[in-house]
C-alpha cells in the first residue's frame, strides 16, 4: 500500500465511516483528505464513479463503477467499495498508482487511467 493521501468528499467519508469494521477501508479512511463537494477534483475516484484502471501486474485494463455493496453487480461492471479493487481505487487521482494486497496473497499495482462521474 502507498502512503499518498486520498481525497474523499465529506459525503463519501461519512457514509464509508459507518463501515469501519473493514480493516483495509479503515486504514484508507485514516489517510484521506476530506473536502466539501465543491472542492472535490473531477479526476478523483469517488462513489459511483466510472473508472478505467490498469492492472500493471497483468497488463489488463478494465472499466468499473464503484458502488456500495447493495448496488454491486459484477455482470454490469458495478463493484463494491469493499472489494479489493474498490478499496484500492477510492480517492485516487487519474495517473496515480497503488500497490494493493489481494485475498490470494498477491499484491497488484493498479493505476487510475480515467474517471467519469454519474450525473
Amino acid at each position: 500500500m502507498e502512503s499518498e493521501n486520498l481525497i474523499l468528499s465529506e459525503q463519501d467519508y461519512a457514509r464509508l465511516s459507518l463501515f469501519k469494521n473493514d480493516a483495509l477501508l479503515r486504514d484508507e479512511l485514516g489517510r484521506a483528505v476530506v473536502v466539501s463537494a465543491d472542492q472535490m477534483p473531477d479526476n478523483v475516484v469517488r462513489m459511483h464513479s466510472r473508472v478505467i484502471y490498469l492492472d500493471k501486474s497483468n497488463g489488463l485494463q478494465r472499466e468499473v463503477e464503484l458502488c456500495f455493496p447493495e448496488e454491486a453487480d459484477f455482470k454490469s461492471g458495478k463493484i463494491s467499495v469493499f472489494s479489493p479493487v474498490g478499496t484500492a481505487l477510492i480517492g485516487l487521482k487519474v495517473g496515480h498508482e497503488i500497490e494493493w494486497p489481494f485475498p490470494n496473497g498477491e499484491s497488484r499495482r493498479l493505476e487510475v487511467v480515467e474517471v467519469t462521474h454519474a450525473p
